[in-house]
């Protein structure tokens, strides 16, 4: 491996055309966890079990590989919103931790795991994901947050009344507030970029709830399937459309001087 080519991350850069597709993986996670648990009828523990091997598989995979593939690294991050939407679903309505207890817990985990990295290389930037036990660390997270992001959704959706409207409406005021602050006040970028990445799972979850779930239940009841595959063309259709480009390790520049 060439200097220049250690002074990439294997993440993408972080770019407008990075934040679209993620929520319409979000999204996909969502309509694509509920189609095998719920319309396939495989439950939430035998769907945790699949995602997750997928998922484990892929990230295998991602560490494996020598540089950054934009294929590979997004159909890691779908297995990995898929795996927390029936995660979630599995901790909060099958272990019936509920809404509330599985939000907590999760978020409980995802400072942890971030604590631990930092801890460990003194920063959590994902410019700095090029070396296998940083990318450990920044999966772990990614895979938390996802959870976290559908159990948070379900909650907000549900137990504060909002609808799936109404919290997917609240999810990108805050996404909207993320992008001011990043603009306009010199608060830590990589706090504002995880703080922006776990806002936009829920804001996907409840985009996805309010496409495929029944009407009875504030949802357009349209086809999980069909809704996942059209969601799934618009995702593949956005990594090849748009710019895919690794980030650039911070010291870059001495490297490659």
């Amino acid at each position: 491996m060439t200097d220049q080519e250690k002074a990439l991350s294997k993440a993408p850069a972080v770019t407008l055309g990075f934040w679209a597709i993620k929520i319409l993986a979000t999204t996909l996670g969502e309509t694509g966890g509920d189609t095998v648990t719920m319309t396939m009828n495989w439950g939430y523990l035998a769907g945790s079990a699949l995602f997750v091997t997928v998922l484990v598989a892929l990230v295998t995979w991602q560490i494996l590989s020598k540089r950054f593939h934009p294929l590979l690294y997004w159909a890691a991050i779908v297995a990995s919103t898929t795996a927390g939407t029936t995660m979630a679903d599995f901790a909060d309505r099958s272990l019936g931790i509920g809404y509330a207890g599985g939000t907590s817990l999760l978020l409980a985990s995802v400072l942890i795991v971030l604590g631990l990295w930092y801890w460990s290389e003194r920063t959590v930037s994902v410019d700095t994901v090029n070396t296998p036990k940083v990318e450990a660390f920044y999966w772990a997270t990614i895979t938390l947050s996802q959870t976290l992001g559908t159990a948070l959704g379900d909650w907000m959706a549900d137990d504060t009344g909002l609808g799936y409207v109404g919290g997917a409406a609240v999810f990108a005021v805050g996404l909207a507030l993320l992008a001011a602050a990043y603009f306009w006040t010199k608060i830590s970028r990589v706090l504002l970029f995880w703080a922006a990445f776990i806002l936009t799972r829920p804001l996907g979850a409840t985009v996805g709830d309010f496409l495929d779930k029944p009407h009875d239940h504030g949802g357009l009841a349209l086809s999980r399937p069909i809704a996942s595959l059209v969601i799934a063309a618009l995702v593949l259709a956005g990594i090849l459309l748009l710019p895919q480009k690794p980030g650039v390790h911070p010291g870059s520049s001495e490297q490659t001087a």
